[in-house]
């Protein structure tokens, strides 16, 4: 499979207007991203980008950028993503690093991630938000779920906090094998990664993390509430701050409450417990 890179034009755009940018995106297929001196890469898979569907998302809102495309194939995805690739650090607890970098012993919890094609490399809000939100949580000996794991760094992140079963879960096959490969580079035996999507769920959870989007979210919170044991907890991210009331008021009618909330550059992060 290959991808086509999308190079948008950023330097006119303030920060908040590049997240509304990356989240339309993420609307219409695209699955990574990376900000780089007044430019934004995104990544989409070449059967899935659509001219007409990117149009229709860019010119309501951003009516004069500038953007063009070209294919990168797969062979040759690694030596693109590594250029752009820098450790990150969530808070004094958690580092995230590639195989070429050094681990860093400051922090009590070090992932290594392939950087490959896959979202949840930890450079988006999102992804450090659910971390946040993990570190509250105790996962010790518990089942969890990561529904739409990308590259598998909460699965890792629950594995390092003391969980004993983890199942991760993605659509995309080449983000299921990254994680297949991210556990092994981290010594997680006890993850197990599956091809599907909610429907792919067969067990119940003391924890379910699930950070994609809004609309997948309110459409399977069903499902996720029928999984998580009672007095379990979901936590969900991956949608703006403005749509937060949307999810709680859909969360609540699956006998799911709000125990806390955490906002990072107008993205959201929920983290609900099962009634």
């Amino acid at each position: 499979m290959n991808y086509l890179e999308t190079i948008f034009s950023t330097q006119t755009l303030p920060p908040e207007s590049i997240e509304i940018l990356i989240a339309e995106l993420g609307e219409v297929g695209y699955e990574s991203f990376v900000e780089d001196f007044g430019e934004l890469r995104a990544y989409i898979p070449e059967e899935h980008f659509n001219r007409n569907d990117l149009d229709k998302v860019i010119r309501p809102r951003f009516p004069n950028i500038t953007f063009h495309s070209k294919p990168i194939p797969r062979e040759n995805w690694n030596k693109t993503w590594e250029s752009h690739y820098t450790p990150i650090e969530v808070d004094d607890f958690c580092y995230i690093h590639a195989p070429f970098h050094l681990p860093n012993p400051k922090f009590p919890v070090n992932i290594q991630i392939e950087p490959k094609m896959s979202f949840g490399t930890g450079h988006h809000q999102t992804t450090r938000l659910m971390i946040q939100a993990m570190r509250r949580i105790d996962f010790k000996s518990k089942m969890v779920l990561d529904i739409g794991c990308g590259t598998g760094v909460l699965a890792i992140v629950a594995t390092k906090l003391g969980a004993r079963i983890v199942d991760a879960i993605d659509t995309d096959e080449w983000a299921v094998e990254n994680s297949v490969e991210n556990a092994k580079l981290n010594n997680a035996a006890n993850i197990s990664v599956i091809h599907g999507d909610s429907r792919a769920i067969v067990k119940t959870y003391d924890v379910i993390l699930a950070n994609i989007n809004r609309n997948v979210l309110l459409n399977d919170m069903s499902i996720y509430s029928q999984h998580v044991k009672k007095g379990g907890s979901l936590v969900l991210s991956g949608f703006y701050s403005f749509d937060e009331n949307i999810l709680i008021e859909e969360a609540k009618k699956w006998n799911l409450t709000l125990k806390t909330s955490l906002r990072n550059e107008g993205w959201d992060c929920l983290h609900l417990i099962k009634n």
